[in-house]
């Protein structure tokens, strides 16, 4: 049976909780205060701590740090994005907001249960391995824990326990995922924890190096090869002898250079261009790509004996958007790292620029969250970074996340609506026609609610587009006469 301990002030709030998940099966105990929490019971000793984030003495998110491994869940009367954020950042594992729904607090508190003893399982199975490679590892060099792929949401926690298991093999590893989520980072991670990591690892852009030289490049050549070889070249392939070869958009490699790659998986060696002799090679292969091979080959734009042979053990990257909460913990450290590479003073992020990062459909994915926090940090001169500095504007978001159009380049689900589609329309013309439409049956802050914009912006627009409001009671006077 799961123990759960409530720190909450409020014993009408303390009681219903405690019927709440009696009822479900957990064991429960009540403290008023950290203090008391503190002094009555051993905090390692519970799955869960649920604890209001306003108490008497001390704050709630006190018991983060108190409480070591075990997971502290958040409640607060006060919902507002910065409190959230702020018990997030100091580490609290969730929150939820006063008055809940039962149906959310079980759900949470399954949720956050369920993770943290999958994380205990996984770190006892981690252990005697760690102990084993510290004993047995004399060089330092390898590295065993996963240091370079961030993120605890399900789909990157399974990432990185499937790197850890496909890093000591020298198995081809293929790994998938949209442009800009973090492919190549994946590949280093793999290279670093496998047996080959004090040797080299090489990075080709199939994509960057021109088709009538990629052969070249890959498999070197004999001096007088063809018109310009004056010397020998060595080839990027045999450059990585020994070591890790990875190959990026292996999606866009010429068929002709598919053929010559793939004796070199099949047999081992690589012959350069020019040559009659082969050479061994001993190179683990690693590619990626952001294309569907397997319907690229079916195409025939793609080897199918290629792709069976570079599809062994398969990664796939969720896109940022898929992430959940990573995508806020993610944007903060390409903060930190963005401020000391600027030698700037500690900077934040307003609550409008979370709430832009975090429903922003980031179609550029790390890259683009990259790139546009950078020049965030350069443009902004304060401490903290709103969300005109990071490009993102939030209205635009939010109007076409209610008009279900696809947002930069993803689909967002529509609410049902009686009127005929609007994907053809300009988000000026959506506004207009959804005010006119609804301005009758929707108050003036209903109408902006809905369209996610303030009652100023609502009304600068009504004035650009020169929508008159109705007069009060207009609507009655219609209904009252039909």
């Amino acid at each position: 049976m799961h123990k759960i301990l409530i720190v909450e002030d409020e014993s009408v709030i303390r009681a219903a909780l405690r019927r709440l998940l009696e009822r479900h099966g957990y064991a429960l105990d009540e403290a008023a205060s950290v203090a008391e929490a503190q002094s009555n019971f051993t905090l390692a000793n519970y799955d869960l701590i649920i604890s209001d984030l306003r108490l008497p003495g001390s704050p709630g998110t006190d018991l983060i740090a108190l409480a070591g491994a075990t997971p502290v869940l958040i409640m607060t009367s006060y919902a507002s994005l910065r409190s959230a954020v702020d018990s997030m950042r100091m580490g609290a594992v969730d929150y939820i907001a006063k008055p809940f729904d039962h149906a959310d607090m079980l759900q949470a508190v399954q949720r956050v249960i369920d993770k943290h003893a999958q994380q205990k399982s996984i770190k006892a199975k981690k252990a005697p391995k760690a102990e084993k490679s510290d004993s047995s590892t004399s060089n330092g060099s390898r590295n065993n824990a996963v240091t370079m792929i961030i993120g605890e949401c399900d789909a990157m926690q399974s990432l990185a326990g499937h790197v850890e298991k496909f890093a000591p093999t020298d198995s081809t590893v293929l790994v998938l995922g949209e442009t800009g989520t973090g492919k190549e980072l994946v590949a280093r991670e793999i290279h670093t924890q496998s047996k080959r990591s004090d040797q080299t690892l090489i990075s080709v852009n199939c994509a960057a190096i021109p088709e009538t030289l990629i052969e070249s490049e890959l498999f070197g050549y004999e001096k007088g090869a063809f018109t310009g070889a004056n010397t020998n070249r060595m080839g990027l392939i045999e450059a990585a002898d020994g070591g890790t070869l990875f190959l990026d958009e292996i999606g866009e490699l010429p068929l002709e250079a598919q053929a010559r790659l793939l004796r070199f998986i099949q047999e081992g060696e690589i012959r350069r261009i020019g040559s009659v002799h082969s050479r061994k090679v001993n190179v683990r292969l690693i590619c990626a790509t952001h294309r569907d091979l397997q319907t690229l080959a079916a195409e025939g734009g793609f080897r199918q004996d290629l792709f069976y042979r570079i599809n062994v053990l398969r990664l796939k990257l969720p896109p940022l958007r898929e992430r959940g909460k990573d995508i806020l913990f993610l944007a903060e450290r390409l903060l930190e790292k963005q401020v000391a590479r600027a030698s700037r003073p500690t900077m934040t992020l307003s609550p409008r620029a979370i709430q832009a990062i975090t429903t922003y459909q980031w179609p550029g994915n790390v890259r683009e969250m990259e790139h546009a926090i950078e020049r965030a940090v350069i443009l902004t001169d304060d401490s903290e970074i709103d969300n005109d500095a990071l490009g993102i504007d939030l209205e635009l978001v939010n109007i076409n996340r209610l008009r279900g159009d696809r947002v930069s380049g993803v689909a967002v689900k529509r609410p049902p609506r009686n009127s005929d589609p609007v994907e053809d329309l300009s988000l000026e013309d959506y506004f207009q026609r959804f005010v006119i439409e609804h301005q009758d049956s929707m108050s003036e802050t209903e109408l902006a609610q809905k369209l996610g914009i303030s009652r100023k912006c609502l009304w600068e627009r009504r004035q650009r587009f020169e929508i008159p409001r109705k007069k009060a009671g207009g609507s009655r006077q219609r209904k009252a006469a039909s």
